[in-house]
This record gives structure tokens, C-alpha cells and sequence, in this order.
């Protein structure tokens, strides 16, 4: 009875995060757009850190209470999950476009946080002040994030004055094509925001939950929850919202939400946790790390070959991934 009723959890969790993650991208976009602040930055910044909030509640939750295997599994499992299944089922579905600063930036950074993990867990522990040292970069990276939405909305606003001042002199601006958007005003897309990220949240955390008692109840081991059930359950929110991007052609979103969400789930969650409590690193999750690192190249090298992730990358991902979850029921 405690299983079905799980089960049935478990399902109304998927139509809470559903229903979520469509309210939470169409406000993000909305609020990008009202505001005039490149979707890339609100991928990376908004929609990363709302839908990472269930593997910081997770995370820093496990810590607490002496659980490193739930901790380091939930962060080195999503961010497996996040490139392999979540990309992949959305680069399927569309192509996914990667711009400039993403190619050159965003994931270099990704892929320098899991080496900054994998280094300064090699000895077992990430205590104090490896916490410290993720926090601060992480600050860095805000900060640039920050400053080149600055720069971006300037140029803007440049742009519209120059074609004020050609309008007024009587020449023909030059037009550039632009996709028709909905609009949606500034107040309806905040609370479309809010309110989806609040369904998100809930409904992963009843996910992850039920998901995890199911597992429990199964025999498996706290490693294969936390790198796979677990996982899964944080990670809801951003197969949800990144697939929803996709079908919706926010690219931006689909990929600013995943590379976002995975240098905040190391530099962040790891950080923060790890400045409450020494959070130890079991040997076993090096090769897991090690994976993720691996994930984040195959990543990489379509998007500097062909600057968009196609059908056949998401295939590949799918793929590789299922590679990976054999190796964890084998090992």
C-alpha cells in the first residue's frame, strides 16, 4: 500500500513540474524581454538557480545529517543527467543554437568547476576552505554574468538611439528580423515566474520523496540513490523547463538553464555546504566526477564545431548515458 500510494505521488509530482516548468519559461521569457536583459543571462542566472533550488535543499540537507553519498551523488549525478538526458532528449527535439559566450565562457567554466571538484576532493574531504575557494569563484562568475548584461543593454539602448536619431533626419533605420513573441506584461510575468517556480519546487520535492522510498523499499544502495533516483528527482526541474524551452524554440533557455544549473550545483551547493559542515568525498565518486567531465566535452565539441547541438549529439548523449547507468548497476 505504502508503495502504490508513492506511485501515485510520484505522478502528481510530474504534472506539478509540468505544469511548472511551462509557467516558469514563459515568465522568464517574459521578464527578459520586459526588462530587456539577454535570455542567455536569465537561463544562467533565474532559471538555473530556481530549478537547482531542490538539489541545494537536498544537498545541504545531506550534509547536515552525515550523508556524503546522497550529498556529492545528488551534485555529480545531476550534472551527469543534466547533460546526457536533459540535453539530449531536448537537442532531439530541436536544435539547440550556442551562442559566443556560451561556447567561449559558460562552459569552460562548467567544465573548470568539475576539475576544481575533482581536485579538491581527491584527499576525501571538501572542508572549509575549499568552500570558501567554490563560493568565491562562483562570485566571480555572477559578477561577470552581471556585467556583461550591463554591457549588452547598453549597446542596445545605443542601437535604438541611433535609429531614433536616423529616423529624425529623415534616413531609414535598418531593420533587423525579429520572431514574433508573446508579450506579457511586466507584473503577470513575475507571478507566471513565481508561481512556477513554487510548482517546481514542490512537485520535485515530493519526487524525489517518493522516488527515493520507492528505492529504499527495492534494496539499493545510497550511492545509486544519489547519483540516479535522487538525481533524477532534483534534476525534474530542468528536464522539464529545458525540454519546454525547446519545444518553445528559447534555446537560450534550454542550454543557459543546464550549463547554469550545473556550475551553481558545484560551485554553490557544494560551496555553501561545505562551509557548514566538511563534506567527505568518497573515493568511488572520482570516477563518477571523472564522468561528468566527460559529459561536459561531448557537450563541448558541437557546439565549437557547429555552434548548435543537434539530433545527433542528442542521441549520443542518450546513449552515453545509458552506458553510464549500467557501469553504476554493474558496479
Amino acid at each position: 500500500m505504502d508503495i502504490f500510494w508513492n506511485i501515485l505521488v510520484l505522478a502528481v509530482s510530474f504534472f506539478l513540474l509540468a505544469k511548472g516548468s511551462d509557467y516558469f519559461v514563459d515568465g522568464a521569457s517574459g521578464v527578459a524581454e520586459k526588462l530587456k536583459i539577454p535570455q542567455i543571462i536569465i537561463g544562467l542566472t533565474i532559471v538555473a538557480m530556481g530549478t537547482s533550488a531542490p538539489e541545494a535543499a537536498v544537498s545541504i540537507s545531506a550534509a547536515i545529517e552525515g550523508n556524503p553519498d546522497i550529498t556529492i551523488g545528488n551534485i555529480v549525478g545531476s550534472n551527469i543527467l543534466n547533460i546526457l538526458i536533459i540535453l539530449g532528449i531536448s537537442s532531439a527535439i530541436s536544435r539547440l543554437a550556442v551562442g559566443k559566450d556560451t561556447n567561449f565562457i559558460d562552459i569552460p567554466v562548467m567544465l573548470g568547476a568539475t576539475v576544481l571538484l575533482f581536485a579538491l576532493g581527491f584527499d576525501g574531504t571538501i572542508g572549509l576552505i575549499d568552500g570558501i575557494v567554490f563560493l568565491a569563484v562562483f562570485a566571480l562568475y555572477l559578477a561577470y554574468l552581471f556585467v556583461i548584461a550591463r554591457s549588452r543593454i547598453n549597446r542596445r539602448e545605443a542601437e535604438a538611439m541611433a535609429d531614433k536619431l536616423l529616423g529624425e533626419q529623415g534616413c531609414t533605420p535598418v531593420q533587423t528580423e525579429e520572431v514574433p513573441q508573446k508579450k506579457t506584461a511586466l507584473p503577470v510575468a513575475i507571478w507566471m515566474t513565481a508561481l512556477g517556480l513554487v510548482l517546481i519546487v514542490v512537485g520535485s520535492n515530493f519526487a524525489v520523496d517518493s522516488a527515493t522510498f520507492i528505492a529504499r523499499a527495492i534494496g539499493v544502495s545510497d550511492r545509486f540513490i544519489g547519483l540516479t533516483i535522487v538525481a533524477l528527482g532534483t534534476s525534474l526541474p530542468e528536464l522539464f523547463t529545458s525540454v519546454t524551452a525547446a519545444i518553445k524554440k528559447n534555446a537560450d533557455i534550454a542550454i543557459g538553464n543546464i550549463v547554469g544549473s550545473n556550475i551553481f550545483n558545484i560551485l554553490f551547493i557544494v560551496g555553501l555546504s561545505a562551509t557548514i559542515t566538511p563534506v567527505p568525498f568518497p573515493s568511488a565518486f572520482l570516477i563518477d566526477t571523472g564522468i561528468a567531465f566527460a559529459a561536459a566535452v561531448l557537450l563541448w565539441i558541437p557546439c565549437l564545431a557547429k555552434k548548435s547541438i543537434g539530433r545527433a549529439t542528442g542521441i549520443a548523449m542518450l546513449a552515453a548515458y545509458c552506458g553510464y547507468f549500467v557501469y553504476l548497476l554493474l558496479g
